[in-house]
């Protein structure tokens, strides 16, 4: 294999240092992390000791790092949602490969503009859609593309996503207000419209969507509620208890996105001070806790989405329904009816040490395999892939918006790009 590949990190969160860059330590003959960018100092401190990444290769900000000569073969970009676009626009410049989190960016103008730059720089742009490397995923396809229950019909997919995880990442946290992130349909399902369109394999053509923000509002406040947990004298009757959460032993670890340490006097210093220990009810969160979406693909396939907050487990479920068969998933299990046969064959897929199903360590692993044999082809989950199954979803979001108002994909993608 020879030398390891080189990166730069721009952005240490929990998805750049706690997802992708511990690839680097477990296999340190692939990949070597050779300089990082953060603007917290603590985060910027703890990657930098992990990786042990000198001074002068530690930076502040993306554009201090991209303002010197290339430095690595490859940048892991995991900045915010809205800080994604430049930074990768300068690496691509720069002639890096670019790994970049989901999803591309709320714009869908900015999300073309990367895909040319791509193209233009004859580098790779992949996305972060890690669901497609998982085993269990991975699965799922191969039963497809093998013609094991025939051409698929129609798809229900379940996307369960805990009440403990829309409290904390979608009311409380980065994710929860679309005017400084993106909409739910984007920051949580593009993983599921890109997982539709890679089973479908076929253009979706019209989509339509409801849903709202129909719990998390002032209007649903206890009576008697404050404005944090903390101080809240109903907090034990709450569901969506901050103290609750991050006591827990459960939860504690979730504590880690507004205290490195956690001891409890420091999460109780984080719950009067950070946006985790407010009322669910009184945050300034406006994206949605449920939505569904119906897509219709160019066969005439259908497939319907749905999302929920308001779930016990955090789990994905999917129902595929073919000419021969059928397909149903969850957990770690997939079970194929054979209408022939009547055969039921039940697959387990082993549990997985990377983070997302595996999904974590296999893109990155893929992604480092492409960039060694890079001709010009793209990748699983190349920025073009990524473009189809983001336009579903902001063609979804447009229907929300407009009362359930179908909306044609070719129409929708022609108005886009010539505003």
């Amino acid at each position: 294999m020879g030398s390891p590949l080189t990166a730069v990190l721009i952005g240490a969160g929990a998805r750049g240092f706690g997802g992708y860059a511990p690839y680097a330590l477990h296999y340190p003959h692939e990949l070597e992390i050779v300089a990082i960018a953060e603007a917290d100092p603590v985060r910027l401190a703890k990657a930098a000791e992990a990786h042990g990444i000198s001074d002068d290769r530690c930076y502040a900000s993306w554009d201090q790092l991209l303002a010197e000569d290339q430095l690595a073969d490859i940048a892991i970009i995991c900045t915010q949602d809205r800080m994604h676009y430049e930074p990768t626009i300068g690496a691509l410049n720069k002639k890096y490969h670019v790994l970049l989190e989901k999803p591309m960016s709320p714009s869908p103008r900015e999300c073309v503009e990367m895909e040319l730059a791509a193209k233009a720089n004859n580098r790779l742009l992949t996305i972060c859609h890690v669901m497609r490397y998982t085993p269990f995923w991975s699965r799922i396809k191969s039963l497809i593309t093998e013609n094991r229950i025939g051409d698929v019909v129609s798809i229900q997919l379940n996307e369960n996503v805990g009440y403990w995880h829309i409290a904390h990442s979608f009311v409380r946290g980065n994710w929860n207000n679309s005017d400084t992130s993106s909409p739910m349909i984007l920051a949580k399902s593009c993983h599921d419209m890109d997982m539709l369109s890679w089973l479908m394999d076929e253009p979706c053509m019209r989509v339509s969507s409801f849903g709202s923000l129909m719990h998390f509002n002032e209007r649903n406040a206890p009576e008697g509620s404050t404005a944090r947990c903390l101080d809240c004298p109903v907090e034990t009757t709450c569901a969506y208890s901050a103290q609750k959460f991050y006591f827990d032993p459960e939860f504690r670890g979730w504590a880690r996105h507004f205290t490195p340490d956690l001891a409890r006097e420091n999460i109780i210093k984080g719950l009067r001070e950070t946006d985790y220990g407010r009322c669910v009810y009184r945050s300034d969160n406006n994206v949605v806790d449920h939505q569904v979406v119906n897509m219709e693909f160019a066969s005439g396939a259908t497939a319907m989405f749905s999302m929920c907050g308001f779930t016990f487990e955090q789990e994905r479920r999917i129902q595929i329904m073919g000419t021969r068969g059928e397909l149903r998933a969850e957990g770690d299990v997939i079970t194929v009816y054979d209408f022939l046969t009547h055969q039921k064959t039940e697959i387990t897929i082993p549990v997985q040490a990377s983070g997302h199903g595996g999904g974590d360590s296999g893109i990155v692993r893929s992604f480092l395999q492409e960039v060694r044999g890079y001709n010009g082809q793209e990748g699983l989950t190349s920025a073009s892939a990524s473009v189809r199954s983001h336009l579903m979803a902001f063609a979804a979001e447009e229907s929300r918006l407009n009362g359930g108002k179908p909306i044609e994909l070719n129409t929708y993608a022609k108005q886009l790009l010539t505003v």
